[in-house]
């Protein structure tokens, strides 16, 4: 099996940035803050992608580690800081602070060794140092054309990831079997799929702590074109020297993005943050929150059924009775011994806003010619994504909010979402030109860690109508906008959305952070009629 490095690059640059930094993802905060110590506000600019990224990665809001003192706690994406002011609960944006070794590799060459030869990470326990990695079995080979491969292995028990971990008076490396290809094959058949196809994904660790006597990591996995895994926390125990391993049957294939632990040191309750991946989309939610107790019990905390902001906790960070849920969409601060309380979360949502012009045209679909109506005066507006207008010239314009609305028809209606079982239970299995929109209790709307931020198949799909042409940009009515239902049927939906679309190089967005709010007097989805 061979791959080549440019495919991997994607993978790796979120798998080298994925990992907190000596498991500091757990601590305790007694001191008392000082206003005094917070940022000064600064303008930071929502950034224009280079050539060669995606026109997405402007919005990419990842967290990929958190860092925090008795004044502030600072969420890191690759570009920006999102910083939080404990003294007074304001936050500030900053430039961005992520340390060398979270960036992603500088050129495919690392890249393709970090696949081949992982390097060992450190955590410190009781003062002393020990190192881990998690491998692939038999290991891959870099050849001089930049193709990664390895050899075939027809005994699907050989076929394995294995855990290492090298303690501090021993200089090789203890190992550990996390799975095996014929786990996953018996995982897959369990869960009513076939065991043909699967092939094991290249493990990462992104999460390390100390928790009661124990270190604990949680293992994530490549996914795509056949590659999957097993979702896995693993736990060293130096006084006796064993490993011990937690398989969630509840979590099936889902990736765990980080991990937290809180609660009695012998029935501790495991906070994750979930995703999935496909062929080329690394970012799709899964079961979002996910509380786990040893019994087996489980509870999510979902757009669908919670205050969280977004649909991907990126990085969790646990201090005292609370929990920090960290993602591209926002950050949320959550009293965990009372999570199924809506009243116990805090939440702010990370977003983009811009000075509007004294006169700016307004078209109600991305690529329309003819402009529907003018914005006027000195308000500000909320830029929530860009489109492109011509792949030639590289020109977009940007959906923004717009509170007056535009209705449209599309040529399609609801049918039956053939994969119920995936879903969450709050969520109608039907399938229809909103489907990637939650229900907030008024209308559906659609968090940035729901749009992808993956450019395959033309790039993240919204509400309009038109083939695809690989060559033509697609005409969205939105991508982003807040929807109103108005009429569905088997052939077509009617629906309000509240954004449109401005020439980019007309606005200069800026990111800002804004409480989250829950609507007044929710009523119930309008999809859960009939049903």
């Amino acid at each position: 099996m061979g791959k080549n490095i440019a495919v991997l690059g994607v993978f790796l640059l979120v798998g080298a940035c994925s990992s907190s930094i000596d498991g500091i993802s757990q601590a305790t905060n007694t001191a008392k803050a000082n206003v005094e110590n917070c940022p000064k506000a600064e303008v930071v600019s929502l950034a224009v992608p280079n050539k060669n990224e995606g026109f997405y990665e402007r919005f990419d809001w990842h967290i990929r580690n958190i860092v925090a003192n008795d004044d502030t706690i600072k969420f890191q994406t690759l570009k920006q800081d999102f910083v939080f002011c404990r003294a007074n609960n304001t936050w500030t944006v900053q430039s961005g602070t992520l340390p060398k070794e979270l960036q992603p590799p500088k050129n495919y060459a690392a890249l393709a060794q970090d696949w081949v030869n992982p390097k060992f990470k450190n955590i410190n326990f009781q003062g002393t140092t020990y190192q881990y990695r998690v491998v692939q079995e038999p290991k891959y080979s870099l050849s001089s054309d930049n193709n990664i491969s390895r050899p075939e292995v027809p005994d699907p028990t050989k076929d394995k990831i294995v855990f290492e971990l090298i303690t501090p008076n021993s200089k090789n490396p203890q190992r550990q079997t996390v799975y095996t290809l014929k786990d996953l094959q018996n995982a897959a058949v369990k869960a009513g799929f076939s065991a043909e196809g699967n092939q094991l994904g290249v493990p990462r660790v992104t999460s390390s702590l100390v928790y009661g006597d124990r270190i604990w990591w949680a293992i994530a996995f490549e996914q795509g074109e056949g590659n999957n895994g097993i979702a896995t926390i693993i736990s060293y125990d130096p006084k006796t020297d064993k490993f011990s391993l937690i398989q969630p049957k509840a979590l099936a294939f889902t990736q765990i993005t980080d991990l937290a632990i809180t609660g009695d040191v012998n029935k501790p309750t495991f906070w994750m943050g979930t995703n999935v991946g496909g062929e080329g989309n690394l970012y799709l939610p899964a079961k979002g929150l996910v509380a786990y107790r040893p019994d087996g019990s489980l509870s999510t905390y979902t757009t669908h059924n919670s205050p969280l902001v977004g649909a991907i906790p990126d990085k969790l960070r646990l201090e005292n009775n609370i929990l920090w849920v960290s993602g591209t969409n926002g950050v949320c601060q959550v009293k965990w011994q009372a999570a199924d309380n809506p009243d116990s979360w805090a939440c702010w949502r990370f977003t983009a806003m811009a000075k509007l012009p004294e006169k700016l045209p307004l078209y109600s679909a991305s690529t329309n010619k003819k402009p529907a109506v003018s914005l006027s005066g000195n308000n500000t507006v909320e830029v929530l994504w860009w489109s492109p207008v011509n792949f030639q010239t590289n020109k977009g314009r940007y959906e923004v909010t717009y509170p007056q609305g535009f209705t449209t028809k599309i040529n399609e209606g609801a049918s039956k979402y053939e994969f119920g079982r995936s879903l969450p239970p709050e969520k109608p299995p039907v399938e229809w030109p909103g489907f990637e929109w939650h229900w907030n209790g008024q209308r559906f709307v659609r968090a940035l860690d729901e749009v992808g931020l993956n450019l395959v198949g033309g790039g993240p799909q919204g509400i309009g109508s038109g083939e695809f042409n690989p060559e033509l940009p697609m005409n969205w009515n939105a991508i982003r906008g807040d929807l109103e239902l108005i009429d569905i049927s088997p052939k077509s939906t009617s629906v309000k959305y509240y954004s449109g679309w401005v020439d980019s190089e007309k606005l200069q967005p800026y990111l800002t952070v804004v409480p989250q709010t829950r609507p007044q007097n929710p009523q119930p989805n309008p999809l859960l009629k009939g049903q």
